[in-house]
């Protein structure tokens, strides 16, 4: 077999990697006995060059391999997870999963943290007093099977080796590869043991992927390897330029969460909820998708879906009873009367993480309390004066200056309304 540095060079030349080439780097890189810099090195190589699909499925395969790989057959068929590249006010998964999970669905999900603008579920949860996200395999399946759904943090054992290798492409600039991000998000999730996975693949300023094309490629290319690997995968393209509701924060979308969960809540939240939602129980429970969507619509109506997410809460020690509230809030208002015609969710969530609803660095301590409340949504026109959103402040008190100017100056006033784009571009697979 070739070694590390003439794997290097053949993929900076273009040329494909061997199969049980990439399982051996995977498995060295893994145990600390390949160097980083070469890994860095072969990181650039496939930026620039790419793995086609076989290397793609490798690489996801060694990644999912490299630790821990649950089996849940105990629990049932059915189980069906959710995957989102991430955006601001994503806090999707806190309403879905109980709602799917009401529907007959079986969610095992892990989730993550947040780091820069946009924020992780577990943050989210987190800020629910008692809430305990960090769980042994057997806790975690034995809300699964109560509950019909468990959310719980990463733990060390899961792919480690996707958790070094993110590291160090986070420091050398390869972030970017479609590839690598395939096997990064493939290998996490389909070492949790499911059968099926819904991914929500955000496209715009807010998101990871700036353009559809962009955000097709990845799609198309985590549906195959799925597929390829025998599970039951579908991509849905959504548009993430403005926030996702009306909350920017932690227990603030908790609260809009739990608003979803009681049949409310901000129509573009629900819309995602019901579409996911719909695909998760048509690949779980066999039905059509509209008829997955209507499930899911019956369980936040009759209050089914919020029995499911207060029970498997209160199992992990959480009390939704005991939200932290704002010590107090700041309006920011209008400079100018306009249409509404974008607010750009990414400086959106800048603002909220530099008050400290978000990291900048992986040791940064979060305010749970902190958030954005956006209260003119895109579409609407506003007088001069009028509120624009609203910061709830944290512990530090009120906001500097620059985080209300920053934080206005996101919102894009036109003098005529410009035309709204769906919230679905698209569905692959």
């Amino acid at each position: 077999m070739r070694t590390a540095v003439e794997l290097i060079a053949a993929k900076r030349d273009g040329m494909r990697l061997e199969d049980v080439e990439i399982r051996w780097l995977i498995a060295e890189f893994a145990e600390d006995r390949l160097p980083a810099y070469q890994m860095a090195a072969l990181a650039m190589a496939i930026y620039y060059n790419g793995l086609d699909d076989r290397e793609t499925r490798t690489w996801t395969d060694a990644m999912l391999r490299s630790g821990r790989v649950l089996d849940l057959s105990a629990l049932g068929s059915g189980r069906v997870d959710k995957h989102s590249t991430g955006g601001v006010g994503d806090k999707i998964s806190l309403p879905l999963a109980p709602a799917a999970a009401a529907c007959g669905v079986i969610v095992p999900m892990v989730a993550g943290r947040g780091l820069g603008h946009t924020g992780g579920t577990i943050d989210k949860l987190e800020a629910i007093p008692g809430y305990r996200a960090s769980l042994d395999v057997e806790t975690f399946t034995r809300i699964v099977a109560e509950h019909g759904f468990c959310i719980m943090g990463q733990t060390e054992d899961i792919a480690p080796a996707d958790k070094r290798l993110y590291a160090l492409r986070d420091v050398t600039a390869t972030v970017e590869s479609i590839p690598l991000i395939t096997a990064s998000i493939m290998g996490k999730k389909l070492a949790e043991g499911i059968e099926g996975l819904v991914l929500d693949v955000k496209v715009g300023p807010g998101a990871f992927m700036k353009t559809r094309e962009r955000a097709r490629e990845l799609a198309e290319r985590m549906v195959a390897v799925g597929r390829e690997m025998d599970k039951r995968v579908v991509a849905f393209l959504t548009r993430m330029d403005a926030p996702l509701g009306r909350m920017v924060g932690n227990a603030c979308e908790v609260q809009e969460s739990l608003d979803v969960l009681g049949g409310g809540g901000p129509p573009d939240v629900v819309e995602l909820v019901e579409v996911l939602g719909g695909a998760m129980v048509e690949l779980a429970r066999g039905v059509s998708f509209d008829e997955g969507r209507a499930r899911i619509r019956a369980a936040l109506a009759d209050g089914s879906a919020l029995a499911r997410f207060r029970g498997a809460i209160a199992a992990q020690g959480g009390d939704l009873d005991a939200l932290p509230q704002p010590t107090g809030e700041t309006v920011v208002t209008a400079p100018r009367a306009g249409h509404v015609n974008m607010i750009d969710g990414h400086e959106v969530g800048l603002t909220a993480m530099s008050l400290g609803a978000g990291r900048r660095t992986r040791d940064d301590v979060i305010d749970p309390v902190v958030g954005i409340r956006i209260d003119a949504a895109v579409g609407s026109r506003v007088a001069a004066g009028a509120p624009l959103a609203t910061i709830l402040h944290g512990h530090a008190g009120p906001p500097p200056a620059a985080a209300i100017e920053r934080l206005r100056a996101a919102f894009g006033l036109g003098d005529t309304r410009s035309l709204e784009t769906p919230l679905i571009l698209e569905r692959i697979g």
